[in-house]
Parts: C-alpha cells; sequence; structure tokens
C-alpha cells in the first residue's frame, strides 16, 4: 500500500510540474522508456537513454540521457548526464562534471551541488511555494466540493425519509435489535453482489445484467444503506434527548445523522467508524429486502424481539 501511495504521489507531481515543462519545450528526443522504482535504485549508464527515471526511497545514479528525473526520499546522482528537468524532494541533487540539464532543476527540502563544468541551463527553483499556492487554490474547491456533495447526501436523506418512512423504520429496527446479524451480511453482500455480476458477466448471456448489477445495482443499494445508517444514528442521538417525542417520518434524523457521517468522514481514523457503520446500513437494506421478497412482498417484517406497529406514510 506505501508503494502505491508513493508512486501515485509522484505520478502526481509528475503531472503538475513535468507535463506543463514537457509540453512547453521538447529540446531532447523520445523513446517510451519509463523506468520506475520504489525501495530501490536506478541507473543509467553513458550512450542509454529514458524519457523518464522516477526513483522513491532509493538513488538514481544517471550517465546517459534522461528527459525527466524525478526523486523522492533519495539522491540524485548525474554523472556526465544529460537531462531536461530534474525534481528532487527530500533528496540531494549531485551535479557532476560535464552534466547538463537543459531546463530547470526544481527542488522541495533539497541541496543541488554543482562541480566541474556541471550547466543549468535553466533555474534551480525551490517548489515549496508552489505547493503552497496550489494548496490555497484547491483547499477552497475541496471545502466546496464537500459541501455540496454533503447537501447532496442530505437531501438523498431527507428524500428517502420522505417516500419510504415505513421502510427506513423497518431497517434501522434490523441494525438495533439485530446487529451482529446485520453487520455479517453487510460483509457478505458487499462481496457477493460484485461476484456474482462478475461470474453474469463471464456468462456473457448474463452479462448486461451483470453490468447493470455491478454499475447501477451495487452502488445504488450500497448509497440506500449509507443513508441509512445516516438516519439511524440521528434517531439515536433523538432518543437520547427526547426520549419521549415520536415522529412519523425521520427528516430530523436524517439530517442530525448524515451531518455527522460527512464529519467524521473527514477526519481520517474516524473515517473507518463511517464505513463500519455504512456497513450495517448496507447490510439492513440488504435484510430487509431479502425478508421481503421471502416474504412475498408483504408490507411489515418480522424483525427479532420487534412487534412492528403500524405505520403510515
Amino acid at each position: 500500500m506505501r508503494r502505491i501511495v508513493a508512486i501515485a504521489a509522484a505520478m502526481l507531481i509528475v503531472m503538475l510540474f513535468l507535463v506543463p515543462v514537457a509540453l512547453a519545450a521538447d529540446a531532447m528526443p523520445h523513446s517510451g522508456r519509463v523506468l520506475i522504482s520504489t525501495q530501490g535504485d536506478v541507473t543509467i549508464p553513458a550512450n542509454e537513454q529514458a524519457d523518464l527515471v522516477m526513483v522513491v526511497n532509493g538513488t538514481a545514479t544517471i550517465a546517459g540521457e534522461v528527459n525527466s528525473v524525478v526523486v523522492i526520499n533519495g539522491t540524485a546522482n548525474l554523472t556526465g548526464a544529460r537531462t531536461e528537468t530534474v525534481v528532487a524532494i527530500n533528496s540531494p541533487v549531485n551535479l557532476a562534471d560535464g552534466t547538463v540539464v537543459l531546463g530547470d532543476v526544481m527542488t522541495a527540502n533539497s541541496l543541488v551541488h554543482q562541480t566541474g563544468t556541471a550547466e543549468v541551463a535553466g533555474e534551480v527553483k525551490d517548489m515549496q511555494a508552489s505547493f503552497i499556492a496550489l494548496g490555497a487554490v484547491l483547499a477552497p474547491a475541496l471545502i466546496l466540493m464537500w459541501i455540496g456533495f454533503g447537501l447532496a447526501v442530505i437531501t438523498a436523506g431527507l428524500l428517502l425519509a420522505g417516500v419510504a418512512g415505513r421502510q427506513v423504520r423497518a431497517a434501522e429496527a434490523l441494525i438495533s435489535h439485530e446487529p451482529v446479524l446485520t453487520f455479517a451480511t453487510g460483509i457478505v453482500a458487499m462481496v457477493l453482489i460484485p461476484l456474482a455480476a462478475f461470474l453474469l458477466i463471464a456468462t456473457l448471456i448474463g452479462a448486461a445484467l451483470g453490468v447493470g448489477i455491478l454499475i447501477a445495482l451495487w452502488p445504488l443499494v450500497a448509497f440506500v444503506g449509507y443513508l441509512v445508517a445516516g438516519i439511524w444514528i440521528g434517531d439515536w442521538v433523538l432518543r437520547r434527548r427526547q426520549p419521549a417525542v415520536s415522529r412519523e417520518r425521520p427528516y430530523l434524523a436524517a439530517v442530525i445523522g448524515l451531518l455527522i457521517l460527512q464529519a467524521l468522514s473527514l477526519v481520517p481514523v474516524l473515517g473507518i467508524v463511517a464505513t463500519l457503520v455504512s456497513l450495517f446500513g448496507f447490510g439492513a437494506v440488504v435484510l430487509l429486502a431479502w425478508r421481503t421478497l421471502r416474504a412475498g412482498g408483504g408490507t411489515h417484517v418480522a424483525v427479532a424481539g420487534v412487534t412492528p406497529a403500524p405505520m403510515t406514510n
């Protein structure tokens, strides 16, 4: 997992900093050769060429021609090399005699050492200012996206509470009175539903059905489960503050509970809690649907320890 994250971060840097440079100037030929290493070293001998050398937690030793060199938490040693751009993050850059950098050397918390006739045609730039500027632009956009997504989720929760209040109450009862079975159902369904979809796709005859389950039904049920989990949390909070109040429609619970889930998702550690709670909601929806089908589409579904009371939609 750490290796995947490191590669993803390095690729983000390539997209943000190297692609604009590559589009602006094409001083060296390209062969399509790309070398990426995490927890290891990469060496390009003299008379060899690569478009990109990316090293994370290792040493890049370049003696040939490389269009772009990216090193993160490592060391970049260029000895008689020829390159367009060097990016170094937490990595010293050693430009030995005969090395030519046609563009810029971009650094973050890194020192650049030039010896002999090593030449940098562009500039040695500190990227930290660019990172700060980028964060200043992205942060408001991400906050607005989070607010927009949160409003959409709450709207969906209110809609669900309005058109399927009785079913939501039945799903909540499953979470409250059969939590182990509900959670287990959520985990099993999360695995079996996509597995069944892939098996249908493999049969060709059921391919259309399998694709429909995979890209439409499964995500829809998971989203409804998330909404049910949020409404259950909201009802739990309201019952502790106003135990004597009975609400026909869980509108207020939807707003409170989904706001709590959205807030939890902002904190990495607490985001796991939100995911686990969502599994309860997903399991409740699947279990309720299964029991309803077995009961022949009846309105009321029996829940262990609960006598269902008639409710009007």
